[in-house]
């Protein structure tokens, strides 16, 4: 009798486990077997990457893979029921009855197929598990190993014990698993990765206790099987081999790192030109306006790229008007067209929108009937099909006149809203099509943005999946203004950056839900400040102003600041390029080799040189870890010793941010927007923390001879 628990059995009910391979042919870098359920190809994919396929079905391909496979030696090994391959001392070993799989670097394996028992001796769980959509993967976990990555998740950046689905739903806030942002890549500090290469909907059971504490269970929905594995010494080594996989960041234009400045929302063009001639004679530093949802269209018709005339008679003229006080325009977008609007039977007729089974245009209805017309711009919509060649050219487009009068950058909102059972043009179904097609809607706006653009492609963008990293970026969505609402949402972005994207935003001030406090408000700006991009969103106003003069004063010294970080910021996205590293780096990422930092969530680097701790209470209480090495208060210019806990009150008008010996911190000056900075002159000074032990990029940094124990801040003339 096999004893198994309720849950094991529920969970693996209708899967047939596989053994009985069969050798079919030595590949060049790797090995082809038969199982019961088709050919599975194993070889290296690049060094130190194993490439675990088994394909049963062709489906569409939506080039998750930015890059081919690298010649990489290995050696092939087998008997009747063992197979190993190996290269440059890394190994995957396949085992028969029941296929499984152990995954090692010299003599430590780093990751294997599930070894949960019951009394009995049995595997709880089936190594792999198949049914003719589906597959279960179960593997082991050792104790008290930690998970990180699986995409923008809100809660704890270790995934150990949690139950995670890649399935992009609109979260409606910061507050629970759902997110907007998934990522089916995985890794763990002990050295190995995990990345599934599919659109479908995951289940990620990261010692989940409720199946098994001591196993990562998979359970995806696709009837194909495509497992990349990687191996590192580092979680940054894991990221850079997955982001050489799928690839990494473009160059961001340099406007895009000044303040963005939004609320939801402007609702006349007159409201934003007060605000836009209100900022610059409080001087306010700021870069780019946005054009919020049902700011700049008729509602009951949206979405079809065209102005409110009523509110908007001359478009050209009030960009232009913008642009005379040095603001660029970002305009809002969503890829749903209302059946209210003509444009409707127009595109379903040419086949531009997803459709049901029977052939029919999908009708995405926001709210149940008889309240599916209660809302004036949430209209019953039709869905672009962005897998129809036509379809996808016509809607890159409808942007170009935009751009041309102008326009700097949009906006594609939502892209979350796909239901399992429409079918796509390209054959899919929703069940794949749900997850990648906000990357196919948002690749589509940025290659607008380069066409049309200046050629530095930009959208600001809500919901991702792989591939996200090469279309930056993307916003945290709509959190709750409150304090946990701006704890959620750093750890979102960490979380982010720890799946292999590299950049970041937040609505500073919380989205929805009331207007935050003044100290609440001055709080989000410093931690938005200290992030890879800055935006001021939410239902309200927004700007400082609004929050008392001292909340005024302290947050333009902030926004200040965050126009001298720019040479540094630019510095930290072309590492980002160069290696995939995220800007925001949380503490597993930034400290491998020291676990009693891997704990707190809320503080990172921000890129190599600065440790940020945002404070996330009232009253500036902060309790935080000092990682091992000498650190320079950069207020203060005090060093302190790592490792170490401090628990410190902070003024209101500053944040703890340590600068870490050996690095140095470029600076530029004091501006109004990125147009007052001279190219040549966009550094006017350096802070040095002790004696420098890391070049900055591209500069002679010799002259900065400083003694150990100091911070110092040299001019550039």
């Amino acid at each position: 009798m096999n004893l198994l628990d309720h849950e094991s059995v529920t969970l693996q009910q209708g899967f047939l486990g596989l053994a009985g391979l069969e050798f079919e042919k030595a590949l060049p870098d790797g090995v082809r077997l038969n199982t019961q359920a088709g050919s599975l190809e194993v070889t290296f994919y690049a060094p130190g990457v194993v490439r675990f396929r088994l394909e049963r079905k062709p489906l569409p391909d939506y080039a998750l893979l930015a890059n081919p496979p690298q010649p990489v030696a290995t050696k092939v090994d087998f008997s009747d029921k063992h197979y190993r391959l190996e290269s440059a001392g890394v190994a995957l070993e396949i085992f028969d009855y029941p296929l499984r799989l152990r995954l090692s670097r010299g003599d430590k394996v780093l990751l294997e197929s599930v070894t949960d028992r019951t009394i009995q001796g049995d595997l709880r769980f089936m190594p792999f598990g198949v049914t003719p959509e589906e597959w279960l993967v179960s593997l082991a976990l050792r104790s008290g190993e930690p998970v990180f990555g699986l995409g923008e998740k809100f809660g704890p950046l270790n995934r150990r014990g949690q139950l995670i689905t890649c399935w992009n739903r609109d979260a409606l806030g910061v507050n629970a698993e759902a997110s907007y942002k998934n990522m089916p890549f995985a890794w763990s500090p002990e050295g190995w990765g995990l990345f599934v290469n599919t659109p479908a909907r995951i289940e990620h059971g990261v010692g989940y206790p409720q199946w098994s504490h001591r196993s990562y269970l998979l359970k995806v929905q696709d009837p194909n099987l495509d497992l990349f594995f990687f191996v590192g010494e580092t979680g940054a080594e894991i990221l850079g081999s997955y982001t050489q996989l799928t690839g990494r960041a473009p160059r961001l234009p340099g406007w895009s790192f000044g303040v963005w400045m939004a609320r939801a929302y402007y609702k006349t063009r007159q409201e934003i030109l007060d605000v836009a001639y209100k900022l610059r004679e409080h001087r306010i530093p700021s870069e780019v306006l946005l054009l919020d949802g049902r700011a700049w269209h008729e509602m009951e018709t949206r979405f079809d790229f065209s102005w409110d005339p009523e509110r908007y008679p001359d478009p050209p003229g009030f960009v232009d008007e913008l642009k005379r006080i040095n603001y660029r325009l970002c305009l809002w977008e969503y890829p749903y067209i209302s059946t209210r609007n003509p444009l409707f039977n127009e595109l379903a007729q040419k086949g531009y929108l997803l459709r049901t089974s029977d052939g029919q245009p999908y009708v995405h209805k926001w709210m149940p009937e008889p309240l599916e017309y209660s809302i004036p711009h949430l209209q019953p919509s039709g869905i672009i099909d962005f897998t129809n060649p036509q379809a996808y050219n016509w809607y890159r487009e409808m942007h170009r006149s935009l751009h041309e009068i102008g326009v700097a950058a949009m906006k594609p909102d939502y892209g979350e809203a796909v239901p399992q059972e429409v079918v796509a043009f390209n054959g899919d179904n929703g069940i794949r099509l749900h997850n990648i097609y906000a990357l196919l809607y948002n690749r589509c706006v940025y290659e607008a943005s380069k066409m049309f653009g200046d050629g530095e492609g930009f959208v600001w963008s809500r919901a991702g999946w792989t591939g996200s990293q090469n279309i930056p970026i993307q916003w945290g969505g709509d959190p709750q203004v409150d304090w946990e609402g701006l704890a959620g949402s750093i750890r979102g972005g960490l979380s982010w950056g720890m799946s292999g994207v590299p950049f970041y935003a937040h609505d500073i001030g919380g989205f929805a839900i009331g207007q935050p406090s003044p100290e609440l408000y001055v709080r989000w700006t410093q931690a938005g400040v200290m992030a890879s991009h800055t935006r001021f969103h939410g239902i309200g106003q927004r700007e400082p102003w609004e929050f008392g003069e001292e909340a005024e004063t302290i947050v333009r010294q902030w926004l200040e600041w965050r126009y001298r970080l720019i040479p540094y910021l630019q510095d930290c996205a072309g590492q980002a390029s160069q290696t995939g590293l995220p800007v925001m780096r949380a503490m597993p990422l930034a400290f491998p080799h020291h676990p009693p930092c891997w704990s707190f969530n809320e503080q990172y680097l921000l890129g190599p040189a600065l440790l940020v701790v945002p404070v996330l209470r009232p009253g500036g209480d902060v309790r935080f870890y000092l990682p091992p090495g000498a650190w320079y208060d950069i207020w203060s210019g005090e060093r302190l010793e790592g490792p170490q806990m401090m628990g410190i009150t902070v003024p209101l008008d500053r944040i703890p941010i340590y600068g870490r010996e050996g690095y140095a911190l470029p600076l530029g000056p004091v501006v109004q927007h990125t147009g007052e900075i001279v190219p040549e002159k966009r550094i006017n000074e350096i802070w040095a923390f002790g004696k420098l032990s890391e070049p900055l990029q591209g500069m002679d940094t010799t002259c900065l001879s400083t003694l150990p124990g100091q911070l110092t801040r040299h001019a550039i003339a």
